[in-house]
């Protein structure tokens, strides 16, 4: 099947149809939950959480649920959008489109915060790479493969916006959120996806899973969000005091979660907040539940059928 039959919606031909349908629906169903499984996960260092709005003075538990449901109607228009399609720059175009009006919207429905813009893309091209691959592989490499292929087409310098995130990649000559997707998420299918499934099988409680996974990422991602607001000090800190957490033997050990205590402390002072590594946490639980096709999310009960 070529790009140009992509699928659409509104055409019920034969059962394969309705397949996509229910699949394209549950890709958005798991990105949204996956955001807020993220965000309810405590404790965080840094990061908004069930304690309060960490580095982030605009922000609450609340605002990031709100922020998240509002995207839902978005990543299925993505996932439509590129249901049973290949990458190309056409398509990457319509990708961008939604995006952006998905980032109006949270934008007004968040009064202005930019809760989830790095979300946008990591977890956009993740869902369309889902609705490309179809039911024949969704395998979290083989998704992650497909996302990067899409985003090498975003190589056109000027048709990216100046972020803070692509600020930062110029100043410090790091990948950076679009680097990451560009080789296929490393530190998601590398580092977050066997952190998550060795905690598990040690025994640990998924909570627990979820937050050595974060610590994980954190200890080698160049995290653009903390070089933004605290430079190389900053980075130095969270990787240094993430690895530090993980060798005392994570955060369900007494030493662990003194030395998560610690990090987080040593963040808000900085006023450092690793939110890409939070992204890549969240696009981590969106690909392992795209394996499943189901997401275990432990958050408040008003947003449990997100």
């Amino acid at each position: 099947m070529t790009a140009a039959s992509c699928y659409s919606p509104s055409i019920k031909e034969s059962a394969c149809d309705l397949v996509a349908e229910e699949s394209v629906a549950l890709f958005a169903k798991l990105a949204t939950q996956a955001l807020i499984a993220e965000v309810d996960l405590t404790p965080k260092p840094g990061l908004v959480d069930r304690r309060g709005s960490g580095a982030h003075s605009d922000l609450s538990l609340e605002i990031m649920c709100r922020s998240a449901i509002t995207l839902k109607p978005y990543f299925l228009k993505m996932a439509q959008a590129s249901a049973n399609c290949v990458p190309s720059k056409l398509k990457c175009e319509q990708l961008r489109r939604i995006g952006r009006l998905a980032e109006q919207e949270m934008l007004f429905a968040t009064n202005g915060s930019n809760t989830h813009k790095g979300a946008i893309w990591t977890l956009g091209l993740l869902i369309a790479a889902c609705s490309m691959n179809g039911s024949a592989n969704r395998k979290a490499f083989a998704v992650a493969a497909t996302a990067g292929g899409i985003a090498l087409f975003y190589q056109n310098e000027a048709a990216m916006p100046v972020t803070h995130g692509y600020m930062v990649q110029q100043k410090f000559a790091v990948p950076g959120a679009r680097g990451e997707a560009q080789q296929s998420f490393p530190h998601v299918i590398g580092v977050g996806l066997p952190t998550l499934c060795r905690r598990r099988a040690e025994g640990a409680d998924e909570s627990i899973a979820r937050l050595d996974c974060l610590l994980s990422i954190m200890s080698d991602l160049d995290d653009t969000c903390i070089l933004y607001r605290g430079g190389k000090r900053g980075l130095s800190v969270a990787q240094v005091g993430a690895t530090a957490v993980l060798a005392a033997g994570g955060a369900a050990t007494t030493s662990g979660r003194r030395k998560l205590r610690a990090l987080d402390q040593q963040l808000l002072a900085l006023n450092c907040s690793p939110g890409g590594s939070a992204d890549l946490l969240a696009a981590t639980l969106f690909l392992d539940a795209i394996e499943s096709g189901q997401l275990n999310i432990e958050c408040s009960k008003v947003y449990k059928e997100a």
